[in-house]
């Protein structure tokens, strides 16, 4: 298995090297609530647009390209509300927000799920669906520097891990695992942050 691991993670592209890095640096930066997570962000989603086109994951391509624009909108929101001397304001989002958000998100995995299945070459269609619209409602709510995001990406980082193994993106699986960890470390500051 370790060295099926190690074969998996010698024989990752370039691509997903600096993916990798540009990630680590934007779910660092985003954090400490820094408008250069988005930079950083913008080029990890980019490269993994790419890879993920390549791997049969053709929401997850999409929803990476999705990210790239969401940069924009985060780096000019935080660069905006950061202006000055005083730190991104952490908020939380009302309860009933969350359950119609996660209800429309699985209503659109169950319509659009078959679809992609029938006239695509995805490898796991619904949980392709399931996870982009995750995805973008947590991507969403971290540019609205709203507490909650983090539990989203808890979420999403966890059946990324598996979506991305399983076609063999064992580099790429490795990062949502690093993303994990990091999404604990967010949870913990913004929510210092809010007290």
């Amino acid at each position: 298995m370790l060295q099926s691991i190690g074969a998996s993670l010698r024989a990752a592209s370039p691509l997903e090297h600096v993916a990798l890095f540009a990630g680590l640096g934007y779910a660092l930066l985003a954090v400490r609530r820094d408008h250069r997570a988005w930079v950083f962000g913008a080029l990890s989603s980019g490269l993994l647009a790419w890879l993920a086109a390549g791997a049969a994951l053709p929401l997850q391509a999409i929803l990476q390209s999705l990210y790239v624009l969401m940069a924009i909108y985060g780096f000019v929101r935080w660069s905006r509300e950061s202006a000055g001397a005083r730190a991104l304001t952490v908020h939380r989002w009302p309860i009933r927000a969350h359950v119609l958000s996660v209800l429309l998100i699985l209503l659109l995995t169950l319509l659009v799920a078959p679809t992609l299945g029938r006239y695509t070459a995805a490898a796991w269609p619904y949980l392709d669906t399931l996870v982009t619209g995750l995805s973008l409602l947590a991507t969403w709510l971290t540019a609205r520097a709203v507490l909650e995001n983090w539990l989203y990406w808890f979420v999403v980082n966890l059946l990324s891990m598996f979506l991305y193994g399983s076609q063999g993106l064992v580099f790429v699986s490795l990062l949502y695992v690093v993303y994990f960890v990091i999404a604990i470390a967010g949870w913990r500051a913004w929510r210092r942050a809010i007290a």
